[in-house]
This record gives structure tokens, C-alpha cells and sequence, in this order.
């Protein structure tokens, strides 16, 4: 079956802010609560939200963390460090721009809450209307790995998993597209080419210019 829907996650795959966020959120813990966490910290939990990002790394600390308080502030932060910087990555304009001439649906499906992912798409200077879906990670109970914002991106598109491709740079992202039954493409820009091929991706690029053939 040929593909009907491109379903992207965000952070990693249309653009690299993972050094934002995670810039963003070290200032955080440490205006908050004075404490130096560490770039490291975050990895685990890159690609599941900013409720899991910061939480996993409170509970490493221990570290009593007021959520929505401070993921207000984290999202300030954000705001900041991105703005002027975040730039799609190579290949994405030109790739989305190609799909949508031939058809295709396109949604985003981010862990990420409403905020941060409008954040991005301004930043881009991607269109919203360009999108025929975008599903946040306020939207969805079951995080990744689970497959319920993929499953829901593709309810949009009124398609079955199975006609959607899923383009995901997170390991989480990965096992949550193939448990929704889609195929997926793995973006080398946070995991290894390898550990994207191990959680089950069906093909893996480096950036979107490599991209040949997609089912």
C-alpha cells in the first residue's frame, strides 16, 4: 500500500531544539531550586514530553517538582534561547513542500505540549496551515512509547496506521510507531542509526535530502 500520510514527530526530526530544551531546563532547576543538573540527565526521557523530561531528572535530584509551575518556566526559557536560532532541519522544507504536492497528508505528532511545538513551527517559519493535523502531547493520556498519538495522528487523516509513514529520532518514538502498526523512518540526530534500527525503525537518514524511497 502506498503511503497516504507523513506523520512527523518534532524535536529531532523537523528541527534540532534539543540543546534548547535542554539549555532551557538546566536554567530552570537551577533558578528554582539550585541545583546543577546535567545535559546527560535529560537523555532517558528525550522523546516523552516535557511532563516525563523534567520529572525524570527532579526524581534523580529529588527534587519536589512544582509541574506546571515549572514547566511554565521552562517554556519561557525556551522561548528565549530559541528565538532568532531554530532553523528546520536540511531537506525538510523541500521535503514537505514535495509531499504535499503529491497528496500526501501531513500531520506533527509531538510529546511536546501545545506551546513548544507553535514555538517551533514560528520559529521555522513553517505555515500551521501547512499541516493537516497537529496532535500535542497535551492531547494524548499514554505517552510514547506507547502508540496513541500516532494512532490518533492517523485517525485524523481519517487512514489507518498502516497507510501512514511515522518519521521519528527518539528510540520511545520509534517502538511507539511500530506498535501503531506504521512504518517508520529514523533521523539520526539524537540515537544512533543503530539503536533506531534496534527499537524497530525500517529505515534510518541522517537528514531529509537522503531520502530515496518510501512505501
Amino acid at each position: 500500500m502506498a503511503a497516504e500520510g507523513y506523520i512527523f514527530d518534532m524535536d529531532g526530526v523537523l528541527c534540532d531544539s534539543e540543546t534548547f530544551i535542554a539549555e532551557a531546563a538546566i536554567s530552570m532547576f537551577k533558578t528554582r531550586y539550585q541545583v546543577d543538573v546535567r545535559r546527560g540527565d535529560f537523555e532517558p526521557f528525550i522523546g516523552m514530553g516535557e511532563d516525563r523530561y523534567l520529572g525524570g531528572v527532579a526524581e534523580k535530584y529529588s527534587i519536589n517538582l512544582q509541574l506546571e509551575a515549572d514547566k511554565a518556566e521552562t517554556y519561557r526559557l525556551y522561548g528565549s534561547c530559541v528565538k532568532g536560532k531554530l532553523q528546520a532541519l536540511p531537506g525538510v522544507k523541500a521535503f514537505l513542500a514535495r509531499a504535499q504536492d503529491e497528496g500526501i497528508r501531513l500531520a506533527v505528532a509531538t510529546s511536546a505540549d501545545d506551546v513548544k511545538m507553535r514555538t517551533n513551527l514560528k520559529e521555522m517559519k513553517l505555515e500551521e496551515s501547512l499541516f493537516d493535523a497537529l496532535v500535542s502531547g497535551l492531547e494524548i493520556f499514554h505517552k510514547k512509547p506507547a502508540p496513541d498519538i500516532f494512532i490518533e495522528a492517523a485517525r485524523r487523516f481519517q487512514l489507518p496506521t498502516s497507510a501512514c509513514v511515522v518519521f521519528e529520532d527518539a528510540v520511545n518514538g520509534v517502538k511507539a510507531a511500530k506498535s501503531a502498526g506504521a512504518y517508520c523512518v529514523g533521523v539520526t540526530s539524537s540515537f544512533s542509526s543503530t539503536a533506531l534500527q534496534e527499537a524497530g525503525a525500517d529505515q534510518t537518514i541522517d537528514t531529509f535530502t537522503e531520502i530515496t524511497e518510501l512505501p
